[in-house]
């Protein structure tokens, strides 16, 4: 899943490139994905249009269009984008594709097609719950501890959970949920009320140091693949049955909640059955 981390070095990239360009082509090639709200055909209505922005919010790409058309971008798990030439293979999970005036195309693909795009008219934005029900975004300006603390305070459930539900602070899913639990030294599965004022300011460090040193180092690796998923710098996510870098004891790998955590049992000690 694209984070906070990944979809700004994406928006980075796609910005000085697409905006400006005009839509000449629009095409809708797997369904299920788009969600048009506007009343109009998708490969009628988008050509002429000129994209006038591209912006980040929480875990979603948000690209402005001419005459008050907005397309939001969720790739969820499986989602992405390729900016590329359109003589470049199309891949066979590719969703849509756009041509640009400059001569090139973005596409969205899916493995899955568990993303979701829209395509809204004006002022219809707040009907999207993902982008209106969100916390204050991890790559903002951080909150003070005194402030992370008092936010933090009416949560009762696991730390990761609570990371990832995107009320506290916005951007962070599975993968980020994991390195910063791994670099404040947190069992993942700690309920909030076990948590002392200690674990709260390595908490609230790690929770902002975390994904700002990931956009400089995906900056560096990522270059123009925004296609590619770059997870190979992190230090315990994927990582299952590795070396901790820490103390090098194997790295824990289970699923629970529907979803992979990783883990160091003694860099982050905690146990599954006092939860």
């Amino acid at each position: 899943m694209p984070e906070a981390p990944d979809l700004e070095v994406i928006k980075e990239f796609l910005a000085p490139r697409i905006v400006g360009c005009t839509v000449t082509a629009a095409v809708e090639r797997k369904p299920l994905v788009l969600r048009n709200m506007t009343g109009e055909p998708f490969e009628a209505d988008l050509p002429g249009r000129k994209i006038t922005s591209v912006e980040r919010r929480s875990k979603l790409l948000l690209i402005g269009l001419g005459r008050g058309r907005l397309l939001i971008i969720s790739p969820m798990l499986t989602g992405g984008l390729r900016h590329c030439q359109p003589s470049t293979r199309m891949d066979a999970s590719t969703c849509l594709a756009f041509d640009l005036s400059d001569g090139c195309q973005l596409r969205y693909f899916d493995q899955k097609r568990m993303g979701q795009v829209y395509l809204l008219p004006p002022g219809r934005s707040d009907e999207i719950v993902r982008l209106e029900h969100q916390g204050p975004d991890v790559l903002s300006e951080p909150l003070g501890l005194d402030e992370f603390t008092a936010a933090l305070k009416p949560f009762r459930g696991e730390i990761k959970g609570i990371l990832t539900r995107g009320v506290l602070v916005s951007g962070i899913g599975n993968a980020y949920a994991d390195e910063v639990l791994f670099h404040a030294r947190l069992f993942p599965f700690k309920k909030r009320t076990a948590l002392s004022a200690d674990d709260v300011r390595r908490l609230h460090e790690a929770v902002y140091s975390v994904p700002a040193e990931a956009v400089k180092t995906l900056r560096e690796r990522m270059g123009a693949d925004i296609h590619r998923k770059v997870r190979g710098f992190l230090k315990v996510h994927g990582k299952g049955g590795g070396p901790c870098p820490v103390c090098s004891s194997k790295i824990t790998a289970i699923t629970a909640n529907q979803r992979l955590t990783n883990y160091c049992r003694q860099c982050q000690p905690g146990s599954l059955f006092r939860r």
